[in-house]
């Protein structure tokens, strides 16, 4: 699991945001597109490209999308 490709794979949940809009210090909860059925795209990526469970509480506390990535890397 790279930190690059995951950026890549998390920007292909937004519709309207451009994945050189995304980094690692993004913090991805202030985004305009964010919602809570972005959150829902997460958790089934984090289960069928990474075979992880996470739930929305833990996606809550993390503020970047480096500590998303960290989050799901070390389920």
């Amino acid at each position: 699991m790279e930190l690059k490709d995951f950026i890549e794979k998390f920007a292909n949940l937004l519709d309207d945001t451009d994945v050189s809009a995304i980094q690692a210090d993004t913090a991805y909860q202030e985004l305009e597109e964010w919602s809570s059925l972005t959150a829902m795209g997460i958790i089934a990526m984090a289960r069928t490209e990474y075979g992880k469970k996470v739930t929305g509480l833990e996606i809550r506390k993390c503020k970047t999308v480096e500590q998303l990535f960290h989050l799901i890397a070390s389920k």
